[in-house]
């Protein structure tokens, strides 16, 4: 990624006229598509065009709102509560337009089963989730800031900042841009657990520990990886748990290990997850026979381990859960 001098100097401002040209141009995509919509059942292209359009519009709404915070308030502190509660207010607002378009336009819904636990707002909240399909980082950022009323800081992938308004707001939220592949700070150990001591009260640190979208493909993977390094019990249980690639503890030992007051939030979700490829999202257009559905599960701080090794076999059996969860949800697919 260029410094984020550069980014903010002359990436930001040249996508503001590359992102409406390109809006324009899907606009104008929309526009054939609903000419031939009669002649067409699914009507994907004008469905996935007035999305595109839509996203566009929205990120360039973020990035400006963005400007605007900065100019409104040019001296306000940077790691001041009221400065990232305001830019967590912004992308939440987004986020829900952004929910609602790809609903009314993909017929992409979001339903929540089993109980509803809501963590207290007088100690900091790490949540655990599963990874898979497609737009569940957004929607569980969007679970974080509107249902949960929680600042996120979230351990991201580095490519994310070429979207400049979601660089910019999430900068500003600091949140953890990794850049590798590892997933939930295999590789940044130090920085996960610096930034799990810096949590508000207020914030929720989002962790993927799978460290990557599941698909079957990288499940047998991992039990290949397994396999050739002589693990073959560990290799066994990954294997049974079709649902899930197997967690990699690094970040979640350092965020749970920092400190003992945060309470945890295991994520899981289903629905979605077998959508693997564009191809097959594709095909699956509209999705309203496939909602997404989200159940958690609450760990009060004092129930959550704090030492390395009982930190891995309690993510392990966490993992095990969300896996059989998924399993009862398959009929739904």
């Amino acid at each position: 990624m260029p410094p984020r001098a550069i980014r903010r100097v002359a990436i930001d401002p040249l996508w503001i006229p590359l992102a409406i040209a390109l809006g324009l141009l899907l606009l104008a995509t929309a526009l054939v598509a609903a000419v031939l919509a009669p002649f067409t059942r699914r009507r994907r292209v004008l469905r996935v065009a007035l999305l595109g359009a839509v996203y566009l519009y929205l990120d360039l709404r973020l990035l400006l709102g963005c400007t605007w915070l900065w100019l409104r308030y040019p001296n306000a502190d940077r790691d001041d509560l009221q400065w990232r509660e305001r830019h967590s207010a912004l992308l939440a607002r987004t986020l829900t337009r952004l929910l609602a378009a790809a609903h009314a336009l993909l017929g992409y819904d979001v339903q929540f089963v089993g109980s509803q636990p809501l963590a207290q707002h007088d100690r900091p909240l790490v949540v655990l989730a599963r990874h898979a399909g497609p737009g569940d980082s957004f929607t569980l950022v969007h679970l974080l800031t509107t249902r949960l009323d929680r600042n996120p800081r979230v351990i991201l992938k580095q490519a994310l900042q070429w979207d400049p308004g979601l660089d910019v707001v999430l900068t500003r939220l600091d949140c953890e841009f990794l850049p590798s592949t590892s997933g939930a700070g295999e590789d940044r150990a130090a920085a996960v657990a610096e930034l799990c001591r810096q949590l508000e009260p207020s914030d929720a640190l989002l962790l993927f520990p799978e460290g990557g979208n599941w698909t079957p493909r990288r499940h047998r993977r991992s039990v290949v990886r397994l396999l050739r390094a002589g693990r073959r019990r560990d290799a066994d249980r990954v294997r049974a748990r079709t649902n899930v690639l197997p967690p990699r503890p690094g970040g979640t030992v350092a965020a749970l290990s920092a400190r003992n007051d945060t309470d945890v939030l295991v994520v899981a979700h289903a629905g979605l997850d077998r959508l693997v490829n564009p191809g097959q999202i594709w095909r699956a257009l509209p999705l309203h026979l496939r909602p997404m559905r989200i159940r958690v599960w609450l760990h009060p701080a004092a129930d959550v381990p704090r030492e390395e090794q009982a930190i891995r076999t309690w993510l392990e059996r966490q993992w095990e859960l969300i896996d059989q969860w998924v399993n009862t949800e398959r009929h739904y697919d």
